[in-house]
């Protein structure tokens, strides 16, 4: 069975740094893409960023220079590196990752920017 784990969310101030990550289990670690998503409550689910096999990554405008994605093959992870925090990035971040033609989600973990 495919699981994607999430871990790392957390209450951090403005300004602050957090660093999510998201574990493949039950499955050989050759995805295609990986992307992490986010969405604020009322809001709709956006793109946050991505790495494709290669290691190519693509960033939203909204956190381009402020988060990095990168990839362990050593331990089936993926790590999303946030600094500078900011009010507007509080959300439930969600892992998807599509290996062979199919799709899967983590169940999300929670990010809060407050003072």
């Amino acid at each position: 069975q495919v699981q994607l784990v999430e871990s790392g969310g957390g209450l951090v101030q403005p300004g602050g740094s957090l660093r999510l990550s998201c574990a493949a289990s039950g499955i050989i670690f050759n995805f295609e893409v990986m992307t992490w998503f986010r969405q604020a409550p009322g809001e709709q689910r956006e793109l946050v960023a991505s790495i494709t096999r290669g290691g190519t990554t693509n960033y939203a405008d909204t956190v381009k220079d402020r988060f990095t994605l990168a990839k362990d093959n050593a331990k089936n992870t993926i790590n999303l590196q946030m600094n500078s925090l900011k009010p507007e990035d509080t959300a439930v971040y969600y892992c998807h990752g599509r290996f062979f033609g199919c799709e899967y989600w983590g169940q999300g973990t929670q990010v809060t920017v407050s003072s």
